[in-house]
């Protein structure tokens, strides 16, 4: 009897094995999309709308205060983020174009003029594309399908962020 339930627990932890290999890596997500960000493993990771210093709608100023969004990829694989987009709410929109994330790595999205790296890549905007008393960065995959988003606003009192939950 002991051969038995040995034998079932042998096949019982292989089948378990089996599995676990199949299953693809998870990453946490909490918020009204969870689903499809749960999958992805690519977050917003931080924003900074409201760049440090005055704006002036010059390219100088627009380069020296630094306006960006971080993409983060939480899962140990790197994935082509090619056709990916960012978006506002007013519709400004930077694709990403033969791109690839590594794995457990950030990518900083500068609004300004800039030279691409593996790092930091540039939208080679001539403008301020967030709005620093409110906005939503989105992103989306190259299918056009919800990954993830982060809101902020300005009120009297400070700033409220929300990013399912999670402050930026």
């Amino acid at each position: 009897m002991s051969h038995s339930i040995r034998r079932i627990a042998a096949v019982t932890l292989a089948a378990g094995a089996v599995l676990g290999a199949a299953v693809p890596p998870a990453c946490a997500q909490s918020g009204p999309h969870e689903a499809v960000a749960y999958r992805s493993c690519v977050v917003i990771s931080g924003v900074q709308a409201d760049s440090p210093g005055f704006d002036d709608r010059s390219n100088r100023s627009l380069n020296r205060n630094r306006e960006w969004i971080d993409v983060t990829n939480t899962s140990r694989h790197s994935a082509n983020r090619d056709g990916w987009t960012r978006s506002d709410e007013d519709g400004h929109t930077y694709t990403f174009h033969h791109y690839r994330l590594d794995g457990r790595s950030t990518v900083r999205v500068h609004t300004s003029i800039g030279r691409d790296t593996y790092r930091d890549v540039s939208q080679d905007r001539r403008n301020y594309a967030w709005d620093n008393r409110s906005d939503t960065a989105t992103l989306r995959n190259d299918h056009g399908r919800f990954i993830d988003d982060a809101s902020w606003s300005h009120h009297r009192g400070g700033h409220d962020g929300n990013h399912h939950d999670r402050r930026l």
